[in-house]
Formats: structure tokens, C-alpha cells, sequence
């Protein structure tokens, strides 16, 4: 049915903003949400720093009674229910436990785990043999599609209602798939996103891995380096972002405001073949999920303005690079301006895409590009495929029509989605 979507709320929960104004501010500023954690220095991690939200009881009150909140230890449920709720009524809608069900509207938010520190806290009392004082929501805070369960019943939604998981590119898929259920026809309205637990309990398989940097510890905020010559892996971050996606039809009807317009995207894998690995990206996939994102969008190459890539601060950033150059056939100073969140916030896995996405769209509304922090060195071999000042080191104004967003996940998959600035 070819319906046009576009995007009329958003919500996000980040390390260095909760809350679409403070993010905005933040990412204009280029302020850092890194910080140093001394738990993580009394386990012996290697890196000891992260990407943590701050949520005071106070806030997270606002959007839990203390009932609710009793027993609850699920750090990324929490931050996708703020998230989705913000968006929700940033979108113009209001909550109502005694609503119907509206079956107009579905959701698709994913997770990578969830509750795992309440997993933790649930081991240890079946170990005492202490089964009956687990409590009534461990199932609900512990499975993985816990997040969609939330928020569905705060929201009464009545479409389809579930839970993606595809590592880091979670967030942007779940928002092509919100997409293609609405220009099937099969849903007017589409909350989308995805969210991250933090904690050693999440982050520890990666400090094992040695991908995670150990050379800031003293100074958080220069950790997160993507593209630089001076990188050492990634920081690790938690939060989640989340938008309403709506056929232009219905946005219209109901006078709501339109941040964006999604033209479209590409979702795919590469096998573990051709150089692709569990860890690694198959970079004839990767080039042509971009290609694809583009042909399905209708949009020429040319006519991308800004790259919001996935370039987490490891050796893979320049190869990442390289792929958008060919995919594009476009480099040096004819390349897109190009920029990392990840060097604000660290790597948010799971929530990565979604609170991606979110800055992006940020972009083309406010009409900036987001510096890209600690990369005054940039890597060598990105300086041979393009321009320095492609890759801006303070906050620029610049008019921006279409970003491109791509995500590229453990296990060699990959999404990719376009977004336009609206215009009424």
C-alpha cells in the first residue's frame, strides 16, 4: 500500500540527557555522559568506566507508583518505559489505565537482555531455597520481551506487541520493522525502540573480550574515541531511545507535529563469510544493506547530507569507513559530514540504534551536526578515504535534508534507515 511514515514522538534515556530537550542540549554542547565506576574497579575490570542515565526516585516516580517500584531491579525495563512513555505522549497521547485496547497502534521494542541483575538477585534465593519469596514480577522483569509487557499494559495497545533482539543493531531494527507494518497497511501508529541494561553483570562478557578500552579510567570522558588513531575499544553505555512511528495520513488528520519522515532502510546479515565473523562484518553485506536502504528510500547517493554511523571506537571504525565510500561512491571532500554518538555516550548496545536514531532525527530537526569528541587524531586510514573536515570536531549549523543511520550487530548483521526532514 506504499503509506508514507513519518515520525511524530520521541523519547530517549541517555547517559548525558534524559529527556528529548536535555539530550538535544547535551549533543549540541557535546556533552559527555561517561563516568568513572568505582564497582567496576572493585570487580577488577579492565575498563572501569560507563554510560549510565541518571534517574533520581523522584523521576522515575513520575512514571512508577512506589508499588510498582518495590522489588523492581530491572535497569532497562525502567529506561525503555520512560523512554516509550515520553514518546508516546510526545506524540500528542495520553495515558489511560481504563482505556480499550487501542488496536491501532502496536509496538516493537527490543532488548539484548533484560533484568539480569534481578536474575542475579532471583539465583541466589533459589539457591537458599528460598523459592517462594522470589516475588510475582521476576518472570515479567527477567524474560526478554519483559520491556514490550510493560509497556504495552501502561499503554493499552492493542496491534501487534513485541520484542526484537539483534545486539547492536536491535534499536534500528525494530524501527524498519514499526515501518513496514505501517506501510503494509497492518497498523496506523508504531511505538519503536530499544533499551540496555548496565551493570558488570552485562558488561563483563566484553571486559573479557578485551574490546572495551582500559586506558581512561582517570578520565572518563575521553574514552569513547570512535575513528581516532588514539582508540582502545569501546565504553560500554545503557539507556534507551523510542519514537512513534505514523502513516502521514493519520499524523495529518490529528494536526500532530512531524519530526521526520522515514524513507526507508535495509535489514541483513553476512553469513560469517567473505571476512565476517560472530565479531566482525562481512563488508560486501554491510555495503550492500546501504545500497539497498538507498534504492528502497528512492534516494541517490548524493543526496545523503550526514552519516550517523555505528563506529564504536575499535579497529573495525576505519573498515567501516571504507564500506560507506564504496557503498556511497562518494569520498574525500565530496563525502557525507559523518559523526559518532558513541564518543558522547559509549556503546549502548541493544539501545544503541534507538538512541541513534533519536540524535539523528534531532539533527535534521535542529538543523546541526553533533561533534564527534576525541577525535582530534584522526585514525590514518580514514584520512586516505575522506576529507578531515568531514568529520567535524565541534557542533556545526548546517542544513541537512536526509541522514542515514546504520547499525552493524555481533553475529555480522546489519540495518540501515533513512530518515528526511519534514516539511509541511
Amino acid at each position: 500500500m506504499n503509506k508514507r511514515v513519518v515520525v511524530t514522538g520521541m523519547g530517549v534515556v541517555a547517559p548525558n540527557g534524559v529527556g528529548i530537550p536535555e539530550f538535544t542540549k547535551a549533543l549540541q554542547n557535546g556533552t559527555s555522559g561517561i563516568t568513572f565506576h568505582q564497582k567496576l574497579k572493585d570487580l577488577n575490570f579492565s575498563c572501569q568506566i560507563g554510560g549510565v542515565p541518571n534517574l533520581p526516585h523522584e523521576l522515575q516516580s513520575q512514571y512508577f507508583t512506589d508499588l510498582q517500584l518495590r522489588g523492581f531491579n530491572s535497569s532497562g525495563i525502567l529506561y525503555g518505559c520512560i523512554a516509550g512513555i515520553d514518546a508516546w505522549k510526545d506524540a500528542g497521547f495520553e495515558t489511560d489505565p481504563d482505556s480499550e485496547p487501542d488496536y491501532n497502534t502496536g509496538l516493537i521494542f527490543g532488548a539484548g537482555t533484560s533484568g539480569v541483575e534481578k536474575f542475579r538477585e532471583a539465583i541466589y534465593k533459589l539457591d537458599g531455597g528460598e523459592v517462594r519469596r522470589l516475588g510475582s514480577t521476576v518472570v515479567l522483569q527477567t524474560m526478554t520481551s519483559g520491556i514490550s509487557a510493560y509497556l504495552s499494559g501502561m499503554l493499552g495497545l492493542g496491534n501487534q506487541v513485541t520484542t526484537n533482539s539483534s545486539a547492536c543493531t536491535t534499536g534500528t531494527e525494530a524501527i524498519l520493522m514499526g515501518y513496514d507494518r505501517i506501510r503494509s497497511g497492518n497498523a496506523k501508529r508504531m511505538l519503536v525502540g530499544s533499551c540496555s541494561d548496565h551493570g558488570p553483570y552485562v558488561w563483563g562478557g566484553f571486559d573479557a573480550m578485551r574490546v572495551m578500552t582500559y586506558k581512561h579510567n582517570d578520565d572518563p570522558e575521553k574514552g569513547s574515541r570512535p575513528m581516532s588513531a588514539s582508540a582502545s575499544g569501546f565504553v560500554p553505555g545503557s539507556g534507551a531511545g523510542a519514537l512513534v512511528l505514523e502513516s502521514l495520513k493519520s499524523a495529518m488528520e490529528r494536526g500532530a507535529t512531524v519530526y521526520a519522515e522515514v524513507l526507508g532502510g535495509d535489514i541483513n546479515a553476512g553469513g560469517q563469510r567473505q571476512g565476517g565473523s560472530l565479531t566482525a562484518p562481512n563488508p560486501i553485506a554491510v555495503q550492500r544493506c546501504i545500497k539497498n536502504a538507498l534504492k528502497n528510500s528512492k534516494i541517490n547517493p548524493n543526496e545523503v547530507d550526514a552519516i550517523n554511523g555505528h563506529l564504536t571506537a575499535t579497529s573495525k571504525d576505519a573498515l567501516e569507513i571504507e564500506n560507506w565510500t564504496r557503498a556511497l561512491g562518494r569520498k574525500h571532500q565530496d563525502f557525507p559530514l559523518v559523526n559518532s554518538t558513541k564518543s558522547l555516550v559509549g556503546h549502548c548496545l541493544a539501545a544503541a540504534g534507538s538512541i541513534e536514531c533519536v540524535a539523528s532525527i534531532l539533527q535534521l530537526q535542529e538543523q546541526f551536526i553533533a561533534p564527534n569528541a576525541n577525535c582530534e587524531d584522526l585514525h590514518e586510514d580514514i584520512k586516505k578515504l575522506i576529507d578531515v573536515s568531514r568529520v567535524p570536531q565541534q557542533a556545526i549549523n548546517r542544513d541537512i535534508e536526509v541522514i542515514a543511520k546504520a547499525s552493524f550487530g555481533f553475529g555480522d548483521v546489519n540495518a540501515c534507515v533513512l530518515f528526511k526532514r519534514f516539511i509541511a
